[in-house]
């Protein structure tokens, strides 16, 4: 039995812990804020998320409180026309092995958090904020903000897109500033006028602009996003917005989009920052995973299901002694490194689906209007349908 030291203690880094306490190994994860929790809102999960979860045994927790979505649904914001829908229903899940489902972050961070809190295997350590890292042959040591020492035979980095230890092992500087401001709220579902209360993950394209809600918390709250491309240059997290300012951001969309924002109340704002991908984040006995490996916009809805998918895939190369960790963190890397990377470009590349204007938005609507929901199975297919979740094969799912 070895002694894994995990940096970060949100969703990836308690995931992880889960999984390599299940292949007999202990995991001390150290959070550096006071305690264990998680921000934010809405959060989606694909079939591969749930295949994930199952696989750390939290599958059927998370299909019991989540709501089960029926259709992806595509509108244009400025005419309110319905351009297409994915259905998410019998054939999908067929397909696919499970639902679509959205959760509220912190209720699934809870999940995890209450599973580790019941394994003799892993220790929770708050206000533990690590700096830096170093390693010998023998094993892998954390620097503290203090400048206490805790030595491991490993070190995990899951400490997000502002890890200390992508910091000191791959040296590409801060995250890249998209440009785009995400403004976020979260409404009382009894606010919201009948017609508009679909049980879908529904979008509103609009010029340099789109809209976003879904019911979480079970259908009790609707989930408020609505992302504006201002050509921001400075990152803000969580920082609050008059009502009326983000009202005023959005005018180019239609009645029905603007209806919604108008109910939105305590509004948030974040500038959203991903960065490139990169070949490799391993060093000896030393990896990162998630945000820190591969942090990417959240606009085809993988963070957290990559997270969950670094953190088995992990699990499952550890089935091992101390002695092979640094082979092995260099296997998990090769494997999940292509399929990340790719998952962090259609993300960014995502924008030119969500903001054309004119002519540009016709042609948009036009090509997906045209689209069978096999079709968009097909699409989709490489990313939802994985379940070994290693290296993509061109055109089809990973394997």
């Amino acid at each position: 039995m070895a002694t894994l030291l995990i940096v970060g203690g949100g969703i990836g880094g308690l995931a992880t812990a889960l999984s390599i306490a299940r292949r007999g190994h202990e995991a001390v994860v150290l959070e550096r804020n006071d305690r264990f929790a998680e921000l934010g809102a809405g959060i989606q999960l694909a079939p591969n998320g749930i295949e994930a979860l199952d696989r750390l045994g939290l599958g059927d927790k998370v299909r019991e409180r989540a709501v089960h979505i029926d259709h992806l649904r595509f509108m244009d914001g400025v005419t309110g026309e319905h351009v297409v829908s994915m259905p998410l229903t019998a054939d999908y899940r067929r397909r696919f092995g499970n639902p679509y489902v959205v959760v509220h972050r912190g209720e699934l961070h809870g999940m995890l958090l209450d599973a580790c809190l019941a394994s003799p295997r892993i220790q929770l350590r708050a206000g533990h904020g690590v700096t830096a890292y170093d390693q010998d042959d023998t094993g892998a040591t954390v620097i503290l903000a203090t400048g206490e020492r805790i030595t491991g035979d490993a070190v995990i980095g899951a400490d997000g897109i502002r890890s200390a230890i992508r910091r000191q092992l791959v040296g590409d500087g801060e995250p890249r500033i998209s440009g785009i401001t995400v403004y976020r709220s979260l409404i009382p579902i009894e606010l919201v006028p009948d017609e508009l209360r679909w049980n879908a993950v529904t979008w509103w394209a609009g010029p340099k602009c789109h809209f976003v809600h879904y019911a979480i918390a079970g259908g009790r709250y609707l989930n408020l996003a609505a992302s504006f491309d201002d050509a921001a240059t400075r990152a803000i997290a969580g920082t609050p917005v008059e009502k009326q300012f983000v009202q005023s951001r959005f005018g180019a969309l239609g009645e029905a989009p603007r209806q919604l924002l108008a109910l939105g109340e305590d509004w948030k704002a974040w500038v959203l920052v991903d960065r490139d991908p990169v070949d490799n984040w391993t060093d000896g006995r030393v990896t990162l995973l998630g945000d820190a490996a591969h942090p990417m916009l959240h606009y085809a809805a993988q963070g957290a299901c990559q997270a969950l998918e670094d953190a088995v895939v992990l699990g499952d190369l550890l089935d091992c002694s101390a002695a092979e960790f640094g082979r092995r963190f260099d296997q998990y890397n090769h494997e999940r490194r292509e399929r990340t990377a790719r998952i962090q470009r259609v993300s960014r590349e995502s924008i030119k689906l969500w903001h054309p204007a004119g002519t540009d938005a016709k042609a948009r609507n036009e090509k997906l209007s045209s689209m069978s929901a096999t079709q968009l199975h097909d699409h989709v297919a490489w990313m939802h349908g994985a379940r070994s979740f290693g290296a993509v094969l061109t055109g089809g799912a990973s394997r």
